[in-house]
Protein backbone atom coordinates (compact mmCIF):
# COMPACT_ATOMS: atom_id res chain seq x y z
CA UNK A 1 0.00 0.00 0.00
CA UNK A 2 1.23 3.45 -0.96
CA UNK A 3 2.08 5.95 1.65
CA UNK A 4 -0.88 9.13 1.14
CA UNK A 5 0.79 12.10 -0.80
CA UNK A 6 0.47 15.60 0.89
CA UNK A 7 -0.76 18.12 -0.36
CA UNK A 8 1.64 20.31 -2.37
CA UNK A 9 2.17 24.13 -1.48
CA UNK A 10 0.59 25.96 -4.10
CA UNK A 11 3.85 27.35 -6.86
CA UNK A 12 5.04 31.01 -5.77
CA UNK A 13 3.71 33.15 -8.28
CA UNK A 14 6.47 34.49 -10.81
CA UNK A 15 7.23 37.48 -11.18
CA UNK A 16 6.15 39.12 -14.34
CA UNK A 17 9.30 39.94 -16.51
CA UNK A 18 10.29 43.73 -17.42
CA UNK A 19 9.98 42.92 -21.70
CA UNK A 20 6.23 42.17 -20.78
CA UNK A 21 5.75 44.62 -19.00
CA UNK A 22 7.15 46.99 -21.55
CA UNK A 23 5.63 45.90 -24.28
CA UNK A 24 2.27 46.04 -22.24
CA UNK A 25 2.71 49.73 -22.31
CA UNK A 26 4.21 50.12 -25.59
CA UNK A 27 1.14 48.36 -27.20
CA UNK A 28 -1.47 50.00 -24.53
CA UNK A 29 -0.28 53.31 -25.77
CA UNK A 30 -0.58 52.89 -29.35
CA UNK A 31 -3.87 51.26 -28.96
CA UNK A 32 -5.14 54.43 -26.61
CA UNK A 33 -3.83 56.80 -30.02
CA UNK A 34 -5.50 54.28 -32.11
CA UNK A 35 -2.66 54.14 -33.91
CA UNK A 36 -1.48 51.16 -36.43
CA UNK A 37 1.91 48.93 -35.59
CA UNK A 38 2.82 50.29 -39.25
CA UNK A 39 2.83 54.01 -38.26
CA UNK A 40 4.21 53.72 -34.54
CA UNK A 41 7.24 51.12 -36.24
CA UNK A 42 7.90 53.63 -38.99
CA UNK A 43 7.72 56.79 -36.79
CA UNK A 44 10.58 55.23 -34.61
CA UNK A 45 12.52 53.88 -37.63
CA UNK A 46 12.15 50.55 -36.77
CA UNK A 47 10.82 47.42 -38.46
CA UNK A 48 6.70 46.63 -38.04
CA UNK A 49 7.73 42.98 -36.71
CA UNK A 50 10.18 43.70 -34.38
CA UNK A 51 7.63 46.32 -32.88
CA UNK A 52 5.44 43.52 -32.74
CA UNK A 53 7.24 41.17 -30.81
CA UNK A 54 8.38 44.30 -28.37
CA UNK A 55 4.61 44.24 -27.64
CA UNK A 56 4.19 41.23 -27.30
CA UNK A 57 7.34 40.57 -24.81
CA UNK A 58 9.28 38.54 -26.95
CA UNK A 59 12.35 40.43 -27.56
CA UNK A 60 14.48 42.42 -24.89
CA UNK A 61 14.90 45.76 -26.47
CA UNK A 62 18.27 48.47 -26.34
CA UNK A 63 17.49 51.66 -24.49
CA UNK A 64 18.09 53.20 -27.96
CA UNK A 65 14.92 51.05 -29.12
CA UNK A 66 12.92 51.70 -26.38
CA UNK A 67 13.07 55.60 -26.58
CA UNK A 68 12.64 55.52 -29.91
CA UNK A 69 9.21 53.69 -29.48
CA UNK A 70 8.83 56.00 -26.84
CA UNK A 71 8.88 58.80 -28.69
CA UNK A 72 7.37 57.77 -31.57
CA UNK A 73 4.36 57.21 -29.38
CA UNK A 74 5.07 60.81 -27.84
CA UNK A 75 6.54 59.74 -24.35
CA UNK A 76 9.68 60.23 -22.94
CA UNK A 77 11.98 57.12 -22.07
CA UNK A 78 11.37 58.16 -18.71
CA UNK A 79 7.41 58.27 -18.91
CA UNK A 80 7.45 54.48 -20.35
CA UNK A 81 9.97 53.14 -17.41
CA UNK A 82 7.75 54.96 -15.12
CA UNK A 83 4.54 53.33 -16.62
CA UNK A 84 6.33 49.82 -16.98
CA UNK A 85 6.81 50.38 -13.23
CA UNK A 86 3.25 51.50 -12.41
CA UNK A 87 2.45 47.86 -14.23
CA UNK A 88 4.76 46.48 -12.13
CA UNK A 89 3.45 47.40 -8.74
CA UNK A 90 0.16 47.00 -9.77
CA UNK A 91 0.49 43.06 -11.29
CA UNK A 92 3.17 42.54 -8.17
CA UNK A 93 0.40 43.92 -5.57
CA UNK A 94 -1.84 42.14 -7.05
CA UNK A 95 -0.04 39.04 -6.74
CA UNK A 96 1.31 39.18 -3.09
CA UNK A 97 -2.56 40.34 -2.10
CA UNK A 98 -3.52 36.35 -3.84
CA UNK A 99 -0.64 34.91 -2.12
CA UNK A 100 -1.34 36.76 1.07
CA UNK A 101 -4.76 35.55 1.42
CA UNK A 102 -3.59 31.82 0.65
CA UNK A 103 -0.61 32.25 3.61
CA UNK A 104 -1.63 32.40 7.31
CA UNK A 105 -1.96 36.60 7.83
CA UNK A 106 -0.49 39.11 9.60
CA UNK A 107 -0.63 41.53 11.42
CA UNK A 108 1.48 44.14 10.13
CA UNK A 109 -0.78 47.81 9.91
CA UNK A 110 2.13 49.83 8.57
CA UNK A 111 0.58 51.78 5.47
CA UNK A 112 4.29 50.88 3.86
CA UNK A 113 4.18 47.38 3.61
CA UNK A 114 8.05 46.96 4.15
CA UNK A 115 8.94 49.87 1.71
CA UNK A 116 11.92 51.48 3.32
CA UNK A 117 13.91 54.15 1.30
CA UNK A 118 17.40 55.01 2.72
CA UNK A 119 18.84 59.04 1.54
Amino acid sequence: MRPAREPRAPAPAREPLWRDLVGDVLRRERLAQERTLKDVAEAARISMPYLSELERGRKEASSEVLAAAAHALGLGLGDLLSLAHGELTRRTRTTRATTATRATPTTTTSPYNGLCLAA
